[in-house]
């Protein structure tokens, strides 16, 4: 329930899948008393699925008792001790998954050939995930993190550990916590088996890197590779190669915060410099035209914004939940599409940007 949501992921998430494809999204809560009739939502949600897909003609009996089985297989995998902001489950035949969400979503049951997944895409960008590099002497350790969550220890090529070796206590230099021979071939070896095994989670998942050790072990590690120079902050701080994760989380907490000040900066100054050459756009309705039509390089969305609309002919309008045609996630809609069609998409504090709208975007042309 907890799994990372990663561009892989998600990837893997959007591709079609033999129908039914089966959604449920549920708003859930963190804390009491909100969150003490989510168990009773998400039973009745799930209820109202397997009602859809039973009383579906377009659905054989074998899909149908395999896709219910799926559903009743992800109920018992959740943990709304440990809810967040949002919950989705799919399910679809042989397969379902359970995904726990720092952005809320709507309350949602949907039958097709993909599954929904445009809130979990919002939900990727509004977190803002980071990874950590945490280096010792003998151990380097890569974290993801979020702005939500305490870092959690990735796999893959981590952790990566130094060969033990017999140290010459008069050619003994200190890195990170414990003596190494600073200069010697294995140290050096190790720190470049650090800096691919980074490069290569990177790759596979671009965000910001924070690397944390100790003094000499960061300039160790910047003496074999970029890794450091192009981490967005480094953090001298030893002995958190083995978490635990809450002090990781503490210890990058005010390099992060920085990072997200100055990147609300920079879009708004980049929102400034649109307004002044006309290529501004602002609200739901301009911003979702521009998107669609693919001029939208850069999109600002306040955190907390959210709006139900319909499609008049011309124009994105209000409606309520109950009107015809309503679309209650048109915020995550402007995000998928935009970050579909190449564009940023940045999630600032709210009230930002309350005169324009609470949603803005820098045009490409």
């Amino acid at each position: 329930m907890h799994q990372p949501l990663t561009p892989a992921a998600l990837a893997e998430l959007r591709r079609p899948r033999k129908y039914p494809a089966v959604s449920v999204l549920l708003p859930t809560h963190r804390r009491q008393p909100d969150n003490a009739q989510d168990s009773v939502r998400l039973r009745n949600l799930l209820e109202e699925a397997k009602n859809a897909v039973h009383n579906d003609p377009e659905v054989s009996r074998s899909d149908r008792i395999d896709v219910i089985g799926q559903l009743d297989q992800a109920m018992s995998e959740v943990d709304l001790v440990y809810a967040e902001d949002g919950l989705a489950i799919f399910a679809a035949p042989g397969e379902h998954q359970v995904w726990s969400l720092e952005r809320s979503v709507p309350e949602r049951v949907l039958l097709a050939q993909t599954f929904l997944t445009r809130n979990l895409v919002a939900a990727h960008a509004a977190s803002r995930p980071y990874w950590v590099l945490a280096l010792s002497a003998d151990v380097a350790t890569m974290w993801s993190g979020s702005r939500h969550q305490a870092p959690q220890p990735e796999k893959g090529p981590f952790p990566v550990r130094r060969p033990t070796v017999d140290f010459d206590p008069e050619r003994q230099e200190q890195i990170g916590d414990t003596p190494s021979t600073f200069r010697d071939e294995d140290t050096r070896t190790y720190l470049r088996e650090v800096t691919e095994a980074a490069n290569a989670v990177l790759a596979a998942d671009p965000r910001p890197l924070y690397v944390v050790g100790d003094v000499a072990a960061l300039a160790a590690l910047d003496e074999v590779g970029p890794l450091v120079k192009e981490a967005v902050a480094r953090v001298s701080q030893g002995g958190l190669a083995g978490g635990p994760a809450e002090a990781l989380g503490e210890a990058v907490r005010q390099a992060d915060r920085e990072r997200d000040e100055a990147q609300v900066a920079a879009v708004l100054a980049d929102l400034d410099r649109a307004r002044g050459r006309k290529a501004f756009a602002g609200g739901v309705d301009e911003v979702w035209q521009s998107v669609v039509e693919r001029r939208a390089a850069l999109v600002a969305i306040e955190d907390g914004f959210r709006a139900t609309v319909r499609d008049d002919g011309e124009h994105l309008v209000p409606a309520g939940a109950a009107e015809r045609g309503a679309r209650d996630d048109i915020v995550d809609e402007i995000a998928e599409q935009a970050l579909d069609t190449g564009a940023r998409v940045h999630f600032v504090p709210d009230g930002t940007l309350e005169g324009s709208g609470h949603v803005a975007a820098v045009l490409r042309f």
